[in-house]
């Protein structure tokens, strides 16, 4: 290996550059990269049980690991409340030992719109009661917190008490800066598994991988028009059994996008994320859409691709279905 110190001035400072360049190259200050979350833990969707709860959420981790995601799971503990209650809590420890984190998405999924700021701390605050132990036997403690809607308060003073609660208790809001309207797609997917029609089941599941590969340039672009750049994203998707049986397509995607698996808090490191967040409503909007009101851009809306209007019609008449196997009270949950 040649020592700089043996060459002269010019080659010396040639070499200083260069390995400069190789440096920088190596180790960009903003690497692009995805985190990748999943919200309305155990598992979400329609016609499960602990049993198949557990078959999804080990197709769910070994997907994970096998391509290298540290994701972050939000928990809903309603979900727990059954019968098969320790087999559920099973599922959360199946998380954690796989190397995932957990945080909390509030008890029972409530609209920060439609409920009193007080209950909505009241409901956060019992989402602690499985999650919080299971992380502390394992040395953690829950730190993020991710509003069920995206919804964050109609007036300001609902937003500074609930964010007040937040900072008190450690937690962190996880935004969301990418989403591929999965739920819509998972509920046709349940369905057609629950039917046994597995044709039925591959054609929607096709569908949602060309939505999500379209989706995913989109935001990528939309990004870089606003922030001048690519920055990190936050990914939302739910763990369900669409999910589960579409991890590595997923990951090709990612890959094709130039998206690495990252985690949560290094995602969170990327400077746009301390872009301020003035949205005070009722419309649970992603961030780039409150970024853009921040720094007066506007996003191409225009251009944004669309869930196809035969998922959306078929998934709002299953929706208004109850579901039977769903713990008592429980409104299925979107975002």
């Amino acid at each position: 290996m040649f020592d700089p110190r043996f060459l002269g001035v010019r080659a010396r400072l040639a070499a200083c550059a260069l390995a400069a360049l190789l440096t920088a190259t190596a180790a960009p200050l903003h690497a692009k990269g995805v985190a990748i979350t999943f919200d309305d833990l155990p598992v979400y969707g329609r016609f499960w049980t602990a049993p198949e709860g557990k078959q999804v959420t080990d197709h769910l981790l070994a997907g994970m690991t096998r391509n290298h995601w540290k994701a972050t799971g939000f928990v809903n503990e309603i979900e727990l409340d059954a019968a098969d209650r320790p087999a559920r809590i099973a599922l959360l420890a199946a998380w954690l030992d796989a190397g995932m984190d957990l945080g909390n998405h509030t008890y029972s999924h409530p609209s920060l719109t439609k409920t009193p700021v007080e209950a909505y701390i009241a409901d956060a605050a019992r989402d602690e009661t499985v999650t919080a132990p299971l992380l502390a036997a394992r040395g953690r403690r829950e730190r993020w917190f991710r509003y069920p809607f995206l919804e964050t308060g109609t007036t300001q003073a609902v937003r500074t008490r609930f964010e007040g609660w937040l900072a008190a208790h450690g937690y962190r809001v996880a935004p969301v800066t990418m989403e591929n309207s999965d739920w819509q797609f998972a509920t046709l997917y349940d369905d057609a598994v629950a039917r046994g029609d597995m044709t039925a089941a591959a054609r929607i599941r096709e569908q949602y991988l060309v939505f999500t590969r379209a989706i995913v340039a989109w935001y990528k672009q939309a990004a870089i028009g606003m922030l001048g750049r690519e920055p990190s994203f936050v990914m939302l998707l739910h763990a369900s059994r669409l999910n589960a049986a579409s991890i590595d397509a997923l990951a090709a995607i990612f890959r094709a996008a130039q998206l690495k698996p990252i985690t949560l808090d290094a995602a969170m490191r990327d400077p746009a994320y301390r872009t301020a967040d003035h949205y005070i409503g009722p419309d649970g909007n992603e961030w780039l859409e409150r970024w853009s009101e921040t720094l007066h851009k506007r996003l191409p809306f225009e251009t944004m691709p669309r869930v196809p209007q035969a998922i959306v019609a078929r998934d709002a008449r299953l929706e208004a279905i109850p579901d039977p196997h769903a713990p008592a009270g429980v409104v299925a949950p979107h975002l």
